[in-house]
């Protein structure tokens, strides 16, 4: 007897979506040191996997790191930052695949929470092009 991948439906990638949502809006530390953070992701990988768009390559990639580095123990704030901050863009940029327009808005409010959490990490670290690009240039002269 063979068994089938039964297809998700809507509904459980919204839930799952809502959960990446409420994970992101607490304290990133404590939840990497929790035992299901691991597990949000893959589901997350999971989900985009099963969409199968090419256009989505990035965002898997990027969650495949971030797992790997909150798997690792030491997290570089930097790291992550950065991570978060460009799958909040993609994430955000992603919301027109879906085909459901409440995992729509899901996907976007994820996006939103992504880069909300990069962010907040990134404190008042976080700069924008051009404020890098004068920090580059004075350390240049």
């Amino acid at each position: 007897m063979a068994f089938h991948k039964i297809p998700k439906d809507d509904t459980q990638h919204q839930v799952h979506l809502d959960g990446a949502i409420n994970l992101l809006g607490n304290n990133l530390q404590d939840e990497a040191e929790r035992a299901g953070l691991d597990n949000h992701f893959q589901r997350w990988i999971e989900d985009l996997k099963d969409v199968d768009n090419p256009q989505l390559h990035q965002i898997v990639v990027d969650l495949q790191d971030l797992k790997a580095h909150f798997g690792g123990g030491a997290v570089n704030e930097e790291t992550v930052t950065r991570l978060l901050s460009r799958l909040g863009a993609n994430t955000v940029a992603a919301a027109v695949f879906a085909e459901n327009p409440n995992t729509a808005e899901r996907v976007t409010k994820l996006g939103e929470a992504l880069s909300a959490a990069a962010q907040q990490l990134g404190g008042s670290n976080e700069n924008t092009p051009a404020q890098d690009l004068k920090k580059d240039s004075a350390q240049n002269k």
